[in-house]
């Protein structure tokens, strides 16, 4: 079986988003997997992809209510 070594910045954004996901959870009063689905639906997670490394230098209230918004302008409503 080949190692496989994962770079530092893959490393990170992974760190990041399995943080954020639960904390989105918490903050809207959802499941994780609810959460996930949500963001998935309403372009959250690609938004999340995209920008991880500027959202993780932001406090995880904003980071939350910067994920959030894009939720809500793809038609998401919680």
């Amino acid at each position: 079986m080949e190692n496989k070594i994962i770079s530092k910045s893959t490393s990170d954004k992974i760190s990041f988003m399995t943080f954020i996901v639960p904390a989105f959870a918490d903050a809207y009063k959802m499941k994780v997997p609810d959460a996930y689905l949500y963001l998935k639906k309403y372009g959250g997670w690609d938004f999340l992809e995209e920008h991880w490394w500027a959202l993780h230098t932001d406090s995880t209230f904003w980071a939350v209510r910067s994920i959030y918004t894009i939720c809500y302008q793809n038609g998401g409503l919680k």
